[in-house]
């Protein structure tokens, strides 16, 4: 099995270099628990690797990839409703081709979410 790519933001979209706009990101003001939750996954994902190398039943090994899976989307909706009402909703009071440019990145990011 091989391990999963992971792609940045910078990859997909080279011309953002991270930034996506001037000042804080959205998410600044709940970045501790972000992280929290993040690390949390992290553990999980630790757990999972030690439940297969210690050959527990498969059905237990997929009610914790469930949950695990469940956890990163949660992060993954309050991420994207902080972009939403920070850094889309700034691009749009200013109006012009960026506030396009963020609807558009903001949608491609939910289509992207849907698919997973």
């Amino acid at each position: 099995m091989t391990e999963p790519v992971t792609v940045s933001a910078d990859e997909h979209h080279p011309e953002h270099h991270g930034a996506g706009h001037e000042g804080p990101h959205g998410y600044i003001s709940n970045k501790d628990n972000y992280l929290k939750r993040l690390r949390r996954i992290e553990g999980q994902a630790r757990g999972l690797q030690g439940m297969v190398t210690d050959d527990k039943y498969c059905i237990d090994i997929l009610t914790q990839v469930s949950a695990m899976t469940s956890a990163l989307q949660s992060v993954a909706l309050g991420l994207l409703d902080d972009h939403l009402n920070h850094c889309v909703r700034d691009a749009a009071a200013a109006g012009g081709p960026e506030a396009d440019a963020k609807i558009k990145e903001a949608s491609a990011a939910i289509a992207r979410l849907v698919r997973s």
